[in-house]
C-alpha cells in the first residue's frame, strides 16, 4: 500500500526544490490528466512529476506498453519509483509485463480506470448485474464524439451502431465532478447509443489513495 506523504506548501505541478531522485515519476493516460493534476493542487503536492500519453491509446490497447516503455527510457533513469496510470486497459496482459520487468514499477489496481473511481469490488459486482454496461468518465462524456462517434464511423455509417452496440443494454456515467451540463450530455450519449442510463457520482474515488506515492528513500 502506498503512504500518503506530509502536505508541502502550495505549488505549481513541478519541483519546489526536490531533485528527481527524491520525486516519483507518474506515467498515465490522457484520461485521467484532469483528475490528477486536480488532486495534486487540491493537496499541495510535490512529491511526483507526471507525464500522460495520449488518450486514444485506448483505441489501440497494444500500444499502450511500448509508449510507457518509450516514456520509461527516455526519463525514468532518473526516478527510483514509477507509478503506471493506467489498470490492464485491454493490453492482454502487455502493461503487468512490463511492469513486472522493473522493481521500480507499479500500476494502478484493477482491469479498467473505471474501477478507480467506482472501488474494484463495487465495480465488479456492477458489471456482473449488468454485463452489457458502456462505461463513461467526465473525459470521456467530453470527448465522446471523436473517442467513440468519429473514432467508430458512426458519424459517417450510422447503421453501425448496432453492429457495435448491440450487445450492450446500458450506458452509467462515472462523474467526478459535480456539472448538470455533463449530466445532460451523458444522457444524449446513451440515446445515441440506444442504451438505458444511469448516473453514479464518485468523486474522485479510490484514485486519490492511489496516488500517495510511498516515501522515495
Amino acid at each position: 500500500m502506498l503512504h500518503k506523504q506530509p502536505k508541502q506548501a502550495p505549488n505549481s505541478c513541478r519541483s519546489r526544490g526536490k531533485t528527481l531522485a527524491d520525486k516519483s515519476l507518474v506515467i498515465a493516460c490522457g484520461a485521467l490528466a484532469n483528475e490528477i493534476f486536480a488532486i495534486k493542487a487540491m493537496n499541495d503536492w510535490d512529491h511526483f512529476d507526471v507525464q500522460c500519453l495520449d488518450a486514444k491509446l485506448h483505441n489501440r490497447p497494444s500500444l499502450i506498453a511500448p509508449k510507457l516503455e518509450e516514456v520509461i527510457n527516455a526519463r525514468g533513469k532518473d526516478y527510483k519509483h514509477i507509478l503506471i496510470g493506467y489498470a490492464d486497459c485491454g493490453s492482454s496482459g502487455d502493461i503487468d509485463a512490463l511492469v513486472n520487468s522493473d522493481a521500480r514499477l507499479e500500476r494502478l489496481k484493477g482491469p479498467h480506470c473505471f474501477s478507480f473511481f467506482l472501488g474494484e469490488v463495487e465495480f465488479e459486482t456492477l458489471s456482473d448485474e449488468t454485463p452489457g454496461t458502456f462505461w463513461l468518465t467526465d473525459f470521456l462524456v467530453r470527448h465522446f464524439d471523436s473517442m467513440v462517434i468519429k473514432n467508430l464511423g458512426l458519424d459517417t455509417h450510422p447503421e453501425l451502431r448496432d453492429v457495435y452496440f448491440g450487445n450492450y443494454t446500458d450506458l452509467i456515467y462515472l462523474s467526478q465532478r459535480h456539472d448538470e451540463s455533463l449530466i445532460n450530455a451523458a444522457v444524449v450519449c446513451a440515446e445515441q447509443l440506444g442504451l438505458s442510463f444511469r448516473h453514479i457520482h464518485t468523486g474522485f474515488g479510490t484514485f486519490e489513495q492511489a496516488l500517495t506515492i510511498k516515501e522515495i528513500a
